[in-house]
């Protein structure tokens, strides 16, 4: 990408002040144009994007979770897991149980539905992928996720 492009995009008339600034806000614009995508993907099936990280965290374990561990798991923080869980309980794609032995802790499993649900989502999700971000080499795909993790390494974990 030219060192102009998303100056252009924004029709910013100033340079950026800083190399930080421009790829920071090249960063928060790709993670916008990318969640709008895949915001209308989740959408025509019903789903949120929250929604789907869920049920797919909840798939991958293969077994009922704490609703806490799911937060934990979760790629974008939803500060209201109940609220979340409640919605995907009215469709009935999930299911709360309390545990026997603490009662405040509460287990969310997956349910049938939500197991049919995803499967339909797996192919329209790896072709989103593809067409997203597809263009870039392997080496190009492995040096961004490097670098993004790099990116992250330097945040010091906010206080509860």
């Amino acid at each position: 990408m030219d060192r102009g492009q998303l100056q252009r995009e924004l029709k910013k008339k100033q340079p950026f002040q800083s190399l930080e600034q421009e790829a920071m806000l090249n960063l928060l614009r790709t993670n916008d144009q990318f969640q709008n995508r895949f915001g209308r993907l989740f959408k025509q099936f019903g789903l949120t994007p929250s929604q789907y990280n869920l049920l797919r965290i909840l798939r991958g374990e293969g077994q009922p979770m704490p609703c806490l561990e799911i937060g934990e798991r979760m790629i974008q923080v939803v500060p209201a897991m109940t609220g979340l869980v409640d919605r995907l309980e009215s469709q009935q794609l999930v299911e709360r149980k309390r545990c026997t032995e603490d009662r405040r802790v509460v287990y969310i499993e997956i349910t049938k539905k939500a197991l049919s649900l995803l499967k339909k989502l797996d192919r329209p999700v790896m072709d989103l992928h593809k067409q997203l971000i597809g263009h870039l080499s392997q080496t190009e795909l492995k040096t961004l996720s490097r670098l993004l993790e790099k990116a992250r390494g330097s945040l010091v974990p906010e206080a509860g």
